[in-house]
């Protein structure tokens, strides 16, 4: 399980680049309407022009998203050298690309492939970096770059006899590399076109499952939030080719100005879309949450509970990052978390059938400029429904929460017992006063907020000396350690700004929030200090 989560969380590394890109698309296409702009759009005018060239430059990420996935992968799941990693991954992923390339070059026809072929469409061929190749699309990125990390992290320090140097580090870790990906070539050109076939027929079932599809994969992406294999649900279809080739983002941003000016509906012109609903429990549900939360807290903590629930929730509904609030009252009780994951699916559900399809992962910005504002023209009538079911949720989420909080009397932020555990804090002060006789301090004489942060979250760990191993992704900061009976209770994380922390024998996640990759790189420094 502990390798599974840091697999997932080096999944999240590239993900990270698409919310910016997907606003750049969206706002480029919104501008280059000319239903909505009027004839300032005409594309022989200098404003279409000129969107044309910004929108161009937001296709980068979705063009070459294998490429981001390889170099990405190497950030998260590398030991060591993390940027030599990342260039042996890109190196050895091009690598693998030639070998496929010149197999099916020569011997296309015995494995059923027909390179004759334009790269795309039903071909199951692509073009990665001027490479005609078999589309592993970012399964095959993923699969290469994780083989290059094992490599790196074994042999990366090999010592090699003193004539042989130069064949040390970054290029012993290639030439290993470049013998292995041989086979694997050979490998991926007699499997994958059956895979792709296989593929194909899922797109059919899933469409075909309508709603049920729809229920099951949401309630999974919320569910599986605590454990980090989110990501392993919604990758496949946001970015791979789980229900339509390129992934649901880029073919709803390559399709947005046909929609727009189409009047059939949405969820006829797109079925695949239903897939890409969850991000409304993100503004509707997690609304009706803080609501529910600052309802039921004590009269004399409504002040403090709303200055905890504020940022947190429009973090939620604006950006998509529901992982601070969520995992607030998670840790409290996991059957809220548990009944969230089933009205957010229910939510999604409702939607489809109500003829809601979309991009819509992610918070208001995402759905605003991706869905809404470039599509509202012609269809109107459908983001109407979805409001209007949104908001019935919002109340449903709060109603059912505030009962549940309040007849099983649920320890949420406000309603905290008066008899609560002693916390043992680390202080500010208490790190200064250590600073000159611990190893783990800077020599700085002022240190910033993060540093204290990072300082007093390796005291927590139970000190470097006991930690193993330390990633990121979004708003988690994913530790391995020797003996997690060194490791201080979770009072002790949350009273230096932690929001929580999942503990899984070895393995622990500490919700740190979006300052979190700041962090890890401070933790990083300390640890080799």
């Amino acid at each position: 399980m502990q390798k599974v989560q840091r697999f997932g969380s080096a999944m999240f590394v590239p993900v990270l680049l698409f919310a910016f890109a997907g606003i750049v698309v969206g706002l480029s296409t919104l501008f280059k309407n000319e239903q909505l702009m009027g004839a300032i759009a005409a594309p022989d005018t200098f404003w279409y022009q000129f969107w044309f060239v910004i929108e161009e430059g937001g296709w980068t990420v979705f063009r070459q998203m294998p490429l981001l996935f390889a170099v990405g992968i190497p950030i998260a799941l590398a030991k060591k050298a993390q940027a030599r990693a990342c260039l042996e991954a890109l190196t050895t992923y091009l690598t693998f690309n030639y070998f496929v390339s010149a197999i099916l070059t020569v011997w296309g026809d015995f494995f059923g492939v027909d390179m004759s072929q334009e790269a795309g469409g039903t071909s199951g061929l692509a073009e990665i970096a001027g490479i005609k190749t078999l589309d592993t699309n970012i399964i095959g990125a993923i699969l290469i770059s994780s083989i290059v990390v094992y490599i790196h992290n074994r042999y990366f320090d090999k010592k090699l006899p003193d004539f042989l140097g130069i064949f040390q580090g970054s290029s012993y870790v290639v030439i290993i590399s470049f013998a292995v990906m041989l086979p694997v070539a050979l490998a991926t050109a007699f499997v994958w076109p059956m895979v792709q076939g296989g593929i194909a027929s899922l797109q059919t079932f899933l469409v075909g499952s309508g709603a049920f599809g729809v229920w099951v994969y949401t309630f999974l992406e919320r569910i599986l939030i605590p454990t980090g294999l989110h990501h392993f649900i919604y990758t496949p279809f946001l970015f791979g080719p789980a229900v339509v080739e390129g992934g649901i983002v880029t073919h709803w941003a390559q399709h947005l100005g046909e929609y727009a000016a189409s009047t059939q509906s949405l969820k006829e012109l797109f079925p695949q879309g239903g897939f890409a609903l969850h991000g409304n429990s993100k503004i509707f549900g997690i609304l009706g949450i803080a609501l529910a939360i600052y309802v039921t807290a004590k009269k004399e903590k409504k002040k403090i509970v709303a200055g905890l629930l504020i940022p947190i929730t429009l973090t939620a509904m604006v950006a998509g990052i529901t992982e601070p609030i969520e995992f607030t009252f998670l840790f409290i009780s996991p059957l809220l978390f548990f009944v969230h994951s089933l009205l957010a699916a229910s939510m999604a559900t409702l939607m489809y059938v109500s003829g809601v399809v979309g991009n819509m992962g992610g918070g208001l910005i995402e759905i605003l400029t991706l869905n809404w504002i470039p599509l509202f023209h012609q269809h109107g009538s459908t983001y109407l429904f979805q409001i209007l079911i949104g908001l019935s949720f919002t109340v449903i989420y709060f109603f059912v929460f505030r009962f549940l909080i309040l007849k099983m009397d649920i320890a949420t932020p406000g309603r905290e017992k008066d008899q609560e555990q002693e916390t043992k804090f680390y202080s500010k002060q208490d790190y200064k006063a250590k600073k000159h006789s611990e190893k783990e301090v800077s020599a700085a004489q002022e240190v910033d907020a993060v540093q204290d942060q990072a300082v007093l979250c390796v005291q927590a760990l139970g000190g470097k000396e006991n930690i193993a191993e330390v990633t990121n992704c979004a708003t988690r900061l994913r530790v391995s350690v020797y003996d997690e009976s060194k490791v201080e209770p979770d009072s002790v994380f949350k009273s230096f700004g932690a929001h929580g922390v999942v503990r899984n024998g070895k393995a622990l996640q500490i919700i740190i929030g979006l300052s979190v990759p700041q962090v890890r790189e401070r933790v990083e420094k300390l640890l080799i200090d």
